[in-house]
């Protein structure tokens, strides 16, 4: 299946796209919105659906993997923010419909690549927009748990860097820059101590991924 990736430049859209890779996809493409740039807000959105922490990098990423970049503006807000999301016109939602349709159009596409392990909020969404363009979500860390998925994601080489902390035990002095690999030991104590997520799926922590299996490249910063 010729598949376009939703990526946020995190460890999540990139391990679940080696996972497509493995089950015998295509990727083809790659997808990310970013704040609209007359907003203020450049770097970091207040949004229920996107993560824009570190969206600066996004075409580094994407030039690490070789494969043709679509970017849109977060132009609407969380609008409809029901357990059922029906389509408004004002809402964010709207516009990663808006770009799945163009890359649909553009490559082809039959499925969309989907890193969300946890929220229920960001599944509804992202499958009412599949549903609507007639694509195939492939959302395989869906639920998984996610201190064994904190583990596989290290042992598979995704080199990846802490690039925000927001929980209780979690420093930025300490802690923005490294690695998954020199903060899992941590991550995992924080988990089993205070139910931190491990895979900072509570907002806990945003990561940004410099090599996985996938890259022609490395990225350095």
């Amino acid at each position: 299946m010729r598949v376009v990736a939703l990526i946020s430049g995190g460890k999540d859209s990139c391990y679940n796209m080696m996972q497509c890779v493995a089950a015998g996809h295509q990727i083809v493409a790659l997808a990310n919105l970013r704040p609209a740039e007359n907003t203020g807000q450049t770097d970091e959105l207040d949004s229920y659906m996107y993560q824009t922490v570190g969206h600066h990098a996004i075409d580094l990423y994407a030039d690490a993997l070789d494969l043709p970049l679509y970017r849109g503006f977060i132009k609407g807000t969380s609008v409809n923010t029901g357990r059922v999301y029906t389509a408004c016109q004002e809402d964010e939602v709207e516009d990663l419909y808006q770009l799945m349709k163009l890359v649909k159009d553009k490559e082809g596409v039959e499925g969309v690549s989907v890193g969300a392990i946890l929220s229920d909020y960001q599944r509804v969404r992202v499958e009412d927009v599949c549903r609507r363009l007639n694509l195939q979500p492939l959302a395989y860390l869906w639920h998984c748990n996610q201190e064994v998925l904190l583990k596989e994601m290290i042992s598979s080489n995704i080199q990846a860097i802490i690039i925000k902390v927001a929980a209780f035990g979690l420093d930025p002095d300490k802690h923005l820059g490294k690695t998954l690999g020199e903060m899992e030991p941590i991550l995992l104590e924080l988990s089993e101590k205070y139910g931190v997520h491990a895979c900072g799926e509570g907002g806990e922590y945003e990561t940004l991924t410099l090599d996985c299996p996938l890259f022609k490249k490395k990225i350095v910063v």
